[in-house]
């Protein structure tokens, strides 16, 4: 009996170890509080590598290409397995345009490059389907939205790149293929054709502006003016004017005692730059109203034949043709751009159009009409 004894007490003992280790008893309160500290910790050290690589950007003095490009370099250097891949592309990404690289496709392959080779292909059609690695492959779709954003096209380099590290059938792989189709198609749609970047210089963006606005009439000349050449002008500035001969037709035979307007300032965008430009305009022309509408399609009492068939009823008449110039709500005189776009650059416009075969400007009075507020010189005299 007592060797049953022993044997029966060393099974329950053994019971319990057992339990204890697949069913662990929480004999302390506390290691529910245990477990959200450790939380909280990997939490904090995924927050404290994220701030570590953005500051590794946000503390670099001379911040350009090269320098962008060897933070990149380091970041290979500096572990095999490149640990933290995916936070290092996305502290890249948001730097980029803080080193003006984010117009450069290379340096867009070069953060292709840092996602390790072959390890996130997918093997089967499950894994191909249901995204594969959905992080990594999230990163670089954010990549290449944001090339599309910025109007960088890829190359076919980048095409080994994606095959060689997501496959075939991985989703940024599909997103580049959606992309070579449409980019190219309208790299080139629109008909003004524009430098890749344009300059940053003022004078000549307003020149391309203008040029494109005057595309309308082909007659058109666009002249720059400077305001030293008037004489009671306050403004040190440059003024970018476009008119055709018909403009100076139709400005010639606008009436003296009906005014003209300055209305601005209206923007125009030449890819990523802006620019404000003004119009002279004048009221629009009345026209003896065509009869075109007032016919009955449906009116059948009068109608007349012929050997060609059936005409209808009403009697042709010519109707004056109206040039491009002149709009339902107004006629356009002249467009320009000024350098301050200010009243008193506005004003030495108007002088040197006058000076300029337009004669008839001395005689109509002009008037200002802004859509938002215009920088006026603060001198006295200029009123």
């Amino acid at each position: 009996m007592h060797f049953l004894r022993n044997q029966l007490s060393k099974l329950g003992r053994q019971s319990l170890i057992l339990s204890e280790r697949y069913y662990p008893i929480r004999y302390d309160s506390n290691t529910s509080t245990d477990e959200k500290k450790t939380d909280d910790k990997n939490k904090n050290f995924v927050f404290e590598k994220q701030l570590t690589l953005q500051s590794s950007f946000e503390n670099i003095t001379e911040k350009n290409r090269d320098t962008y490009l060897a933070m990149v370099d380091v970041f290979l250097d500096r572990d095999v397995h490149r640990r933290n891949h995916v936070e290092f592309i996305y502290a890249a990404l948001k730097h980029m345009e803080t080193f003006g690289v984010h117009r450069d496709v290379e340096v867009y392959k070069a953060l292709m490059n840092v996602m390790p080779k072959e390890k996130f292909i997918p093997r089967n059609m499950f894994q191909a389907e249901f995204m594969h690695y959905p992080k990594q492959q999230q990163c670089i779709i954010d990549l290449l939205e944001q090339m599309e954003d910025n109007g960088v096209m890829p190359d076919f380099e980048m095409q080994a790149i994606l095959l060689n590290t997501f496959g075939r059938r991985g989703h940024p792989t599909i997103k580049y293929m959606r992309m070579m189709y449409w980019m190219p198609k309208f790299k080139n749609q629109s008909p003004w054709l524009l430098p890749n970047p344009v300059p940053n210089d003022a004078l000549e963006l307003a020149k391309m502006a203008v040029k494109r606005m005057c595309t309308v009439d082909l007659h058109s000349n666009v002249d720059v003016y400077h305001t030293n050449e008037v004489e009671s002008a306050i403004d040190d500035t440059w003024i970018v004017s476009g008119m055709s001969p018909e403009q100076m037709q139709l400005l010639a035979q606008h009436s003296p005692e009906k005014s003209l307007r300055i209305e601005g300032p209206h923007l125009i965008w030449l890819r990523n730059q802006s620019l404000n430009y003004f119009v002279l305009k004048g009221d629009g022309k009345e026209y003896p109203m065509s009869t075109d509408d007032d016919e009955d399609m449906d009116d059948v009492s009068n109608l007349t034949f012929n050997k060609y068939g059936w005409a209808t009823s009403k009697q042709k008449q010519v109707d004056v043709k109206r040039s491009v110039h002149e709009q339902r709500d107004g006629v356009i005189y002249a467009v320009c751009a000024t350098g301050t776009s200010t009243k008193d650059s506005l004003l030495s416009w108007i002088r040197l159009l006058e000076k300029n075969g337009n004669p008839c400007l001395g005689q109509i009075p002009v008037l200002f009409k802004f859509r938002s507020n215009v920088a006026e010189n603060l001198l006295v005299t200029s009123s």
